[in-house]
């Protein structure tokens, strides 16, 4: 059997490249109900809701906005992020054309195993794997630690930050085994209600802003200059992170040929309009020249003491519950992500068969969910033993557990998104489609050499982005992370291409493999 970049099902037609549907439209499995998500179960808001709602418009308006403004010093954040998302825009085009043609939980690393080999595939598999389980766990310090602000301020209660993330962490976990549909409506509640929230303080801020007045300086381009530039596209970027989801739920989603790149290209467009908006509104209420001080004095405070002044001290509280619960919709949302790779890997032979495995009732991937509830509790145990701070300080849940664990997971995806452009080159080259694909091909490889370029700065300033010393061991060794991830993964798919070439040749194949394995079982003996 053929292994590598050649997959046996790419010499089919069986609809769009190679795709397997059955008659209802849905992607079929001959291996039973509990060895596939369930269909249908998404439509195109459903979808949209989830993805986004990882992506946490009100925790970047609340953190990551006044973060960069105030360690980075730089006014233009809202060009930053019109610049950003020009480039996954450029970068969905080829990403949501390769979702057309590969229906996979896996996502990224089918992506990658279809078009640069089943070992690529592999290293990259380990890749997601860990970076989507840090950004979700690094998210519990965050609401452990908001928590505790609100309990302290309004029942003058110390609380230790741990406990609410402990049970933030058995209330997802819960909610992970349940069907997806269910999980949907709650993640699309939480978003609505957060942007909603936001979009009346952009409102407000614009009915009342600074003494130099509603002000384009934020989108001057001349004022994108210094040397931190590129550190400050690490943290924007991190803002991003959730969009390129979608493809995750290609199996359980109505017509996953339409929907999934509908969904991509609706989910960036959104955010990089949000981002772009929102961090501008911040600019025009403290003033392009009181905005740097402003995010330096308050911190992750800014927003609340801006909305605070316009809006009133209510409004402010509720904002902040709001921020709460965004932080747990988007825990909720990357708990999904991370059962979904450990299910497609399971199905392929990358982890134990029993993470390929869906649990009858609800059709969600029981034993993936089951290891990323347990990862979860092992990290904030760990976290939480390791804090010899007083209760209320910021120390372990949000500069180490969120701070570090945010950064890795961020790095990881970029990555990924980096090897998947190229993927997405080679997939369409082999297939002799660079004539019919060529904007897209073009548009892929631009957003691919951007995104490398953010993965160097990403590791060059990463001391910067974790709040280190340069000479500190955490600006390689936490990056490092991921790139062990990917080495492991590479090995476990060269061992594999070697033992079991097969199976080596299945990954990234999803269900097609199962339709490959019943039409062999089907055949006549050549014999």
């Amino acid at each position: 059997m053929t292994t590598g970049s050649s997959h046996p099902s790419e010499s089919r037609s069986a609809g769009p490249a190679g795709s397997t549907h059955g008659t209802s439209g849905g992607i079929n499995t001959f291996k039973g109900h509990d060895r596939a998500l369930r269909a249908d179960r998404l439509g195109t808001a459903g979808l949209l809701l989830s993805v986004l709602a990882a992506t946490g418009p009100l925790m970047v308006v609340a953190g990551v906005m006044p973060t960069t403004f105030g360690v980075m010093g730089i006014v233009g954040q809202p060009l930053l992020f019109v610049l950003l998302g020009v480039v996954l825009i450029l970068f969905s085009f080829g990403y949501a054309e390769m979702s057309r043609h590969v229906h996979n939980a896996g996502a990224f690393y089918a992506y990658i195993s279809r078009g640069l080999g089943g070992t690529a595939g592999a290293g990259a598999a380990l890749v997601a794997l860990v970076a989507y389980s840090a950004l979700q766990v690094g998210l519990y310090g965050l609401f452990g630690f908001e928590v505790t602000l609100l309990v302290n301020e309004h029942f003058d209660v110390d609380l230790a930050w741990w406990i609410p993330s402990l049970a933030c962490a058995l209330l997802v976990g819960f909610l992970a085994l349940m069907k997806i549909d269910v999980n949907a409506r709650v993640l699309g509640v939480l978003l609505l209600i957060e942007v909603a929230l936001v979009v009346v303080f952009d409102v407000a801020a614009l009915s009342e802003p600074s003494k130099q007045g509603v002000s384009l300086e934020a989108f001057n381009p001349e004022i994108l200059t210094g040397a931190g530039i590129g550190t400050a596209l690490c943290f924007c970027i991190a803002a991003f992170t959730g969009f390129e989801q979608a493809p995750v739920y290609a199996e359980e989603t109505s017509r996953p040929q339409v929907v999934v790149a509908r969904v991509m290209l609706l989910a960036v467009s959104f955010v990089a309009l949000f981002f772009a908006f929102s961090s501008w509104a911040l600019t025009v209420a403290a003033g392009p020249d009181g905005i740097v001080p402003a995010a330096q004095e308050h911190s992750a405070g800014l927003l609340f003491h801006l909305t605070e002044s316009r809006l009133g001290e209510t409004f402010a509280d509720l904002m902040h519950v709001l921020l709460v619960t965004g932080v747990f919709a988007a825990t909720l949302s990357f708990h999904n992500v991370v059962s979904r790779y450990a299910f497609a890997m399971g199905r392929e032979g990358l982890l134990p068969a029993a993470f390929g495995r869906t649990n009858r009732a609800s059709g969600a991937p029981g034993t993936g969910a089951l290891l990323q509830s347990g990862v979860t509790l092992v990290v904030l145990l760990l976290f939480a033993v390791t804090d010899d701070k007083p209760v209320g300080d910021p120390t372990a849940p949000i500069l180490r557990l969120f701070t570090w664990m945010g950064n890795i997971g961020a790095f990881g995806v970029t990555l990924l998104m980096t090897t998947a452009s190229l993927a997405v080159i080679v997939f369409f080259a082999r297939r002799g489609a660079v004539r019919a694909q060529l904007w897209r091909l073009i548009a892929s490889g631009i957003a691919g050499v951007a995104l490398l370029v953010i993965a160097v700065y990403t590791v060059k300033d990463f001391h910067v982005l974790v709040g280190a010393d340069s000479e500190s061991l955490l600006r390689w060794a936490l990056p490092g992370i991921i790139v062990l991830a990917g080495a492991v993964g590479l090995v476990v798919g060269a061992v594999l291409k070697a033992r079991n070439p097969e199976a080596h040749a299945r990954i990234g194949l999803g269900n097609e493999a199962f339709q490959l394995e019943k039409a062999a079982e089907g055949a006549p003996d050549p014999r």
